[in-house]
């Protein structure tokens, strides 16, 4: 019997009542949107509805995947779904490496029931995938009815984990292979340590045209690790607790590599989401808020804190003077100097080696 399902449901509560943040910044909070004090709209033009994958969206908000293999987890992930459905927003699923070793976890995916509407993404780790190949891939999205499949990139996690995997050679081909041969899109995501401009650059001419960044700033998986593992896990797990590449530099380096863009990693605030929009992505994601608000009071808060979202990404909208979501990315807007030093310089490379000639 596979150990998967037990560990999901131990992240779940690691999640759920630790700290499991990191202590670094998204450096979200130095992009400053200026505030229109004549919008000259009414908040009945604000359209916050967006494209994403060729599916239309409500509002630019994905609920982003974060488990499945256990009974426990496909109660989560069905009051997530229904949330999802009643908003008009799209969600994921977590890794579906459970139904790879065992079928019988698919229920713990399936929400097609409850949110036969949203755009359903489906998940897999790359090298899950390139162990698995195209065909047993596209088997695991059709099986939940997923209309696109994340491939999710998680190296720091699985080598803080004492049964992780400890090789990712071939996993750019696997995803390539996955691009070609799958009927559904191919999004490739980060898990907390964010992209950079090589990675961004090779994913693009691997034929990957939306990427999820995943930056640093929100959920440590090297933390929950930590969290949940042997001495040996604990060390390591703090060591690389604050690795990664800041999610609002994450955004801007996709978008320079003419990728669509979600954008996760420590969003937490309608603000935040105006503030990805503003550099360039095309919706936010989040996870840790809905799991604590459905820690808290089930599927009822789940729907609640969407909603609230919601409402307030659209009045963000007004108060830029923005009708559509797009538009946030010509609004006006200030950078703060630390993500300015991240995004300004394209390659310290050179810098670096003149401190040490």
């Amino acid at each position: 019997m596979s150990d998967v399902p037990a560990r999901k449901l131990a992240h779940l509560d690691l999640c759920a009542t630790r700290d499991v943040e990191a202590r670094g910044a998204t450096l979200l909070d130095e992009v400053h949107l200026l505030h229109d004090a004549l919008p000259e709209l009414s908040l009945d033009d604000v359209d916050p509805s967006v494209e994403l994958l060729g599916r239309r969206l409500a509002a630019p908000l994905l609920v982003c995947g974060m488990t499945g293999g256990a009974p426990r987890a496909g109660e989560l992930n069905r009051a997530l779904a229904s949330a999802a459905q009643k908003c008009g927003l799209a969600m994921g699923v977590g890794s579906q490496r459970a139904m790879l070793l065992d079928p019988a976890c698919a229920d713990s995916y399936r929400v097609r029931d409850v949110a036969p509407d949203v755009l359903l993404l489906a998940n897999i780790g790359a090298v899950q995938a390139r162990e698995a190949g195209p065909a047993r891939v596209a088997e695991l999205v059709d099986a939940i009815g997923a209309d696109a499949l994340c491939v999710h990139l998680n190296a720091a996690q699985e080598l803080v984990q004492d049964e992780g995997d400890r090789d990712f050679r071939g996993c750019l081909a696997a995803i390539a292979g996955l691009v070609r041969a799958l009927p559904v899109r191919v999004v490739v995501k980060e898990t907390g340590c964010g992209l950079g401009p090589r990675v961004l650059a090779r994913l693009r001419d691997a034929g990957v045209e939306t990427v999820d960044v995943s930056g640093a700033g929100g959920t440590s998986w090297t933390a929950v690790e930590s969290l949940r593992g042997s001495p040996r896990q604990r060390g390591v797990g703090a060591e690389l607790r604050e690795w990664g590449i800041p999610t609002a530099a994450s955004i801007v380096f996709a978008r320079r590599a003419g990728l669509r863009v979600i954008a996760s990693g420590g969003i937490r605030s309608a603000l935040d989401v105006a503030r990805a929009l503003a550099l360039g992505a095309d919706v936010a994601g989040m996870a840790l808020p809905f799991l604590r608000a459905h820690a808290e009071g089930g599927e009822r808060a789940v729907l609640a804190a969407a909603e609230r979202m919601c409402e307030s990404v659209r009045a963000l909208l007004l108060l830029c003077g923005a009708r559509r979501p797009a538009e946030l990315a010509r609004a006006p807007l200030r950078i703060g100097a630390p993500l300015r030093d991240w995004i300004d310089v394209r390659d310290d490379r050179a810098l670096a080696s003149g401190l040490h000639s």
